[in-house]
């Protein structure tokens, strides 16, 4: 059954993590004073910078803190989650602990009257063929299981090596064809239309990218709209500018809303 809401709140790319306490203090306040405004919220992912295991948890008071939030946010309004390419190993434990319903990855949802589909965006990342093998081989079930099953301390070096790789990568590209980085790691319009299709959709909103903005679209005879959603980051200012919103859809449309205004 389709989910159906008058009014929501759309985020991803928080990349919760210690080391990043205003990002999480302003989610700590979105929890308590935004989001309770609107009937459902929507987190397409990427909560946390990395997920090792629901496990981890019991060793971090960081993850217990924003585990508590949302658990709390749960008894105010319906709240959704989508797995990121960070935290795809969110599991059944975590969520009976915050009370949050999984979707799965692309979801269709009704607000106020219009239907849009919803993803994480890094399938939709197909001129990336490295990276689409590795999602391949790390959402198998078996995999996971073999993960799981490691030390925990094993478990988060992997973790850090493959973030740390993953950035110096970027970085190596972005210096040599800064252009070609930047299509590469974008989503195409093509496997825009392909879930589209699939979902009966022409409305289409996803994170990952941390591009945030209103597309208009078109392959051949297919037309549809895409909405981006923003990453968050408050603690590096001399990096880039700060950055927090969501997407609010309700009676009065679609619109980004900035919360570090708010």
């Amino acid at each position: 059954m389709i989910p159906q809401y008058a009014s929501a709140l759309l985020i991803s790319d928080l990349h919760l993590t210690p080391s990043m306490p205003l990002t999480a203090q302003r989610f700590f306040d979105f929890c308590e004073k935004d989001a309770p405004k609107v009937d459902a919220v929507f987190i397409l992912g990427d909560l946390f910078e990395y997920w090792v295991g629901d496990d981890a948890a019991l060793h971090s008071p960081f993850q217990q803190e924003v585990q508590r939030a949302l658990a709390t946010l749960s008894t105010k309004v319906k709240t959704y989650y989508l797995h990121g390419n960070r935290d795809f190993l969110i599991g059944t434990h975590f969520l009976s602990r915050t009370g949050m319903t999984l979707m799965p990855d692309p979801s269709k949802i009704t607000l106020a009257g219009s239907d849009y589909v919803l993803c994480h965006g890094d399938s939709l990342c197909t001129a990336d063929i490295g990276y689409q093998v590795f999602r391949s081989w790390v959402r198998k079930p078996w995999i996971q299981k073999l993960f799981l099953r490691m030390p925990l301390q094993w478990r988060r070096s992997i973790a850090n090596h493959l973030r740390s790789n993953s950035g110096v990568k970027y970085q190596r590209s972005i210096k040599s064809t800064p252009q070609g980085a930047h299509a590469k790691t974008d989503v195409t319009v093509a496997a825009c239309a392909a879930v589209l299709r699939e979902q009966a959709g022409d409305q289409l909103i996803h994170g990952h990218t941390h591009l945030p903005a209103h597309h208009q679209e078109r392959l051949q005879d297919q037309e549809w709209q895409r909405w981006v959603l923003s990453d968050w980051d408050l603690d590096h200012p001399e990096a880039v500018r700060p950055r927090a919103s969501a997407l609010m859809i309700d009676q009065n449309g679609v619109r980004y809303t900035d919360l570090i205004k708010a």
